[in-house]
């Protein structure tokens, strides 16, 4: 075995022995026994939203511990598939599955480090046009799709909850879900507004410029949180729908815009074909965003008191240069790569990665 092989296969093994430790398999399965007799009593469903907490909970238990079991017998093997491949002149393989591996047991060190209160949430993302006109809108249209390729990619369910659309192109402003385990742990590290650069395909005279979109990250409210918003303190407001949709959408007043009065916080939503749903589903965000007002308010008081760290990482956290040369690079991190296109394709890993990490070191100094 040759020495660089062996030293990978060394440090591999290390490293899932390390996450194993943090997630703790034996505790994982014992929950999972627990889940399992809940899932099998009859009168589970009595209470649907119970329920669907259960079963979810169940299946992503199963599905971690299924992750680790793989990933570990993968390593286990991998000296014996040395072997096979140096008598068969098949290196190549070796190397393959030792660049899958590492990319994966990697992926999985950066969920061990996501232990904030509300990282294991569903994330509600917003996206609003800043500074740039016309460009801007385009660009926060671009970061949407960036996101929902990546959701795509990664196997995760998007809801679009409201898309305010520019009169020329682009969005406004945009509010959609990403469903799935440590989305708000993963995509609140890119909160902050992101730069781009580029020869506009809306100016005649073919000039460069630079536009600007904020992307901001919350998690989604469950019931336990208990924000109570009194109907007194919200405003309501029932109009049509406008952008791309269907009949139903368009013709009826079933887009719903609440306006928290003490705060001034304004939502918006109108994917739904009910204003029953849509009202719901605008509470929710609305919900969401007091959340974080609140979590927000409690930090400043901690960090007020000498208890809290510096997790404030300025506005302008990333920039993507089209023109004259081609690059993306994080500022927090120093994370860069040379193809814009692959991450407006929703290749972000690296990024999340880079910044899971950079967040965690932040918060040990």
């Amino acid at each position: 075995m040759y020495p660089e092989v062996s030293s990978r296969i060394q440090q591999l093994d290390s490293t899932l022995s390390t996450i194993e430790k943090v997630m703790d398999p034996e505790g994982m399965s014992a929950r999972a026994r627990e889940l399992e007799q809940q899932a099998g009593d009859p009168s589970l469903w009595d209470d649907p939203d119970h329920a669907q907490k259960v079963t979810t909970e169940l299946a992503n238990v199963q599905a971690r511990l299924r992750k680790l079991a793989s990933l570990r017998t993968r390593i286990d093997d991998l000296p014996v598939m040395v072997e096979l491949a140096e008598e068969e002149g098949e290196a190549s393989l070796v190397d393959d599955e030792l660049d899958a591996l590492e990319k994966q047991v990697s992926a999985l060190e950066v969920q061990t480090m996501l232990s904030g209160e509300y990282d294991e949430r569903e994330a509600v993302v917003h996206i609003r046009s800043g500074a740039g006109g016309v460009d801007a809108a385009d660009w926060a249209e671009m970061l949407m799709r960036m996101y929902v390729r990546w959701a795509e990619k990664s196997d995760h369910k998007v809801d679009v909850y409201d898309i305010s659309y520019a009169e020329e192109a682009g969005i406004k402003s945009a509010t959609f879900v990403v469903h799935g385990e440590y989305m708000y742990g993963q995509l609140s590290v890119e909160q902050g507004a992101h730069r781009l650069v580029r020869i506009s395909p809306f100016d005649n005279q073919g000039r460069r410029q630079t536009s600007f979109a904020e992307v901001e990250v919350l998690p989604v409210v469950e019931q336990t949180d208990h924000i109570d918003i009194p109907d007194t303190e919200i405003r309501v407001d029932v109009y049509r729908s406008s952008g791309p949709g269907g009949q139903s959408v368009n013709t009826t007043d079933s887009a719903v815009r609440i306006t928290h009065i003490p705060t001034g916080i304004v939502v918006t939503c109108q994917n739904e074909k009910s204003q029953i749903q849509n009202k719901a589903s605008a509470l929710n965000v609305l919900q969401s965003k007091l959340l974080e007002r609140k979590r927000q308010e409690e930090k400043a008081e901690m960090e007020a008191l000498g208890a809290g760290g510096n997790a404030s990482w300025g506005n302008q956290m990333r920039s993507y240069v089209l023109h004259p040369y081609q690059m993306v690079k994080d500022l927090r991190t120093n994370y860069e790569v040379g193809n814009p296109q692959k991450v407006l394709d929703g290749d972000l890993d690296g990024f999340l990665e880079a910044g899971i990490r950079w967040r965690m070191d932040e918060s040990q100094e």
